[in-house]
């Protein structure tokens, strides 16, 4: 079964590919920390981060291919700086309240959106409220704004009930119901940005993709937009901080076969692709402009808990344990990601153990996947699926797997295939465009589907908050109301151990529940020219490329 799913694995890959860091100069300016411009200025950037997302709309995108184009054309009240701290944004300064239930933000003097027009704190006001509206569904609404208070309310329709407010022109107040430990990590995640009301409102759905309605405040504003081929980004003169952006224009090529955007970037056309045909990675072993970077987050399949069988927890452990997860990692993967032992992987903070979230899920509870112990677990699952009432598969219904054609994600479907026909199922794959499995997974219109979370801040919450009934993320719409009752106690407690345990808490309960099937923990790998310089990747999965050049 493995022999017919393999790909060449470079053994010594790790060990020789450059890592973050290598050919980056310090990069920022202003309170972004870049150095001041290059002497060269007024190039062109060309680049390839995914294919036509689904939306570039602030609210409403969900995916990291679509951020990285957003956090290059806006600017939130806070944001990242080249080492992942937060720092000013357009917001110069804030204070938080004793009790740490409300947030004064003080914006800059002169702000402007790119067509000229006054950007104020009641831009703020509306483009909060916006994402709390049902009317907006936007994905990321819950978890992020249920914090603040009267959102409850906002979420059942009475909007004005969110408690933001603009004392004056320059002043941004939030009111939470509960202190939030990692609340100025959310004031700078790309859903949190201002949208120009009048832009939005006149234009509807389209004002996303039309270059004279994509008002913009941050680096960039969008001068060309055409779906399926690019999207241009030209530099934006009314930005506050535009003297320390170097690049004139970024152009955003929308590639979905990675072949293309590989010959593309062979021929000279482009100067950084992420999509890298992974066929090609044993033969860029050494090369000096292949990066692999870690990113936090985890690579899993998503079941649709809503339909059977994929509602019984047994038949989703049958199906996950029948996973090899270090072979997938190891030899379809290219060792380029590492096998997946629990739901939220390396990397991610524990702050009351002084450790990380995985090093403390391994000491307290052990790993979820014994990872070297593949043939116990198939047998597992074999007798999973019989106690669920599939002896060797009989009687379970035919069903598909949803996921696109990049990267790893066709192989690994192969592989899924094989390794549930083990178990006597049968399963086709539904092979889609990017933008079309964002949308059908989220709306529920599958059986089991690829999935995967690159973490937006530094808190397991994050990830683990995924599974909430109710989140907009929770694509397989998973309910269990002793999760709920966790995430909520780590979301409303003032401690920090117990914000922690609780985390770990609804973690193995999810993991017990086969909620999901975790496969492998990510990595980025991508080209980049070896002339292009003072950019960095952070380790949400995101590019910056607004302050580099080309030497």
């Amino acid at each position: 079964m493995k022999k017919c799913v393999a790909l060449a694995l470079s053994a010594v890959l790790m060990a020789s590919v450059c890592l973050a860091g290598c050919g980056k100069k310090e990069a920022g300016g202003g309170d972004s920390g870049a150095a001041a411009a290059p002497a060269e200025q007024g190039k062109t950037l060309s680049v390839q981060v995914g294919p036509s997302p689904e939306t570039i709309d602030p609210a409403l995108n969900s995916a990291v291919d679509g951020a990285n184009m957003i956090i290059h054309a806006f600017e939130g009240l806070l944001k990242f700086d080249k080492d992942n701290n937060i720092v000013p944004g357009l917001a110069e300064s804030y204070d938080i309240s004793a009790d740490g239930l409300t947030w004064t933000f003080h914006l800059r003097d002169g702000l402007k959106w790119s067509d000229g027009s006054d950007l104020t704190a009641d831009d703020f006001v509306y483009s909060w409220k916006r994402v709390a509206d049902p009317n907006t569904a936007a994905p990321y609404g819950y978890d992020l704004l249920n914090y603040v208070k009267g959102y409850d309310e906002a979420e059942a329709g009475n909007v004005d009930a969110l408690a933001v407010s603009a004392p004056d022109a320059k002043t941004f107040v939030v009111e939470l119901n509960n202190p939030c430990v990692y609340f100025d990590k959310i004031c700078a995640f790309a859903v949190m940005v201002p949208v120009q009301q009048a832009a939005v409102e006149a234009n509807g759905e389209s004002w996303s993709t039309n270059p004279d309605t994509y008002v913009t405040d941050g680096p960039y504003y969008m001068t060309e937009y055409t779906d399926g081929s690019r999207i241009v980004f030209s530099k934006n003169p009314n930005y506050w901080d535009a003297g320390s952006v170097t690049f004139d224009t970024i152009i955003w090529n929308l590639i979905e076969d990675s072949n293309a955007a590989y010959s593309a970037y062979q021929n000279g056309d482009i100067d950084m692709i992420k999509d890298v045909p992974t066929e090609e990675i044993p033969s860029l072993e050494g090369n000096s402009e292949f990066y692999v970077d870690p990113i936090m987050g985890t690579y899993y399949v998503s079941f649709n808990t809503q339909k059977a069988p994929f509602d019984d927890p047994k038949v989703r452990e049958a199906l996950s344990l029948a996973i090899d997860r270090e072979y997938v990692a190891g030899t379809i993967m290219q060792g380029t990601y590492s096998p997946a032992k629990n739901f939220v992987g390396p990397g991610i903070s524990d702050e009351a153990a002084g450790s990380s979230f995985e090093e403390v899920t391994t000491q307290k509870y052990g790993d979820h996947f014994d990872v070297s112990n593949y043939e116990a677990d198939l047998e597992k699952a074999k007798k999973l699926l019989a106690d669920a009432g599939y002896p060797d598969g009989a009687g379970f219904p035919e069903f598909e797997y949803l996921t696109n054609d990049a990267g790893y994600h066709k192989p690994v479907a192969e592989y899924l295939q094989s390794a549930w026909k083990e178990l006597g199922l049968t399963m086709t794959i539904n092979i889609q465009e990017w933008k079309t499995v964002t949308a059908d997974r989220r709306n529920g219109n599958f059986d089991v589907a690829r999935n995967g979370w690159v973490f937006d801040w530094d808190d397991p919450s994050n990830m683990v908050n995924l599974l909430e009934t109710g989140n907009g993320n929770n694509d397989g719409k998973y309910s269990n109301p002793e999760f709920d009752k966790a995430v909520d106690d780590a979301r409303t407690t003032t401690d920090l151990k117990v914000h922690y345990e609780k985390l770990h808490e609804a973690e193995q309960i999810a993991l017990n529940d086969a909620a999901m099937a975790p496969v492998a923990y990510y990595n980025d790998f991508w080209l980049q020219k070896g002339n292009l310089k003072g950019t960095w990747h952070s380790p949400y999965g995101y590019w910056y490329f607004m302050y580099g050049s080309l030497e």
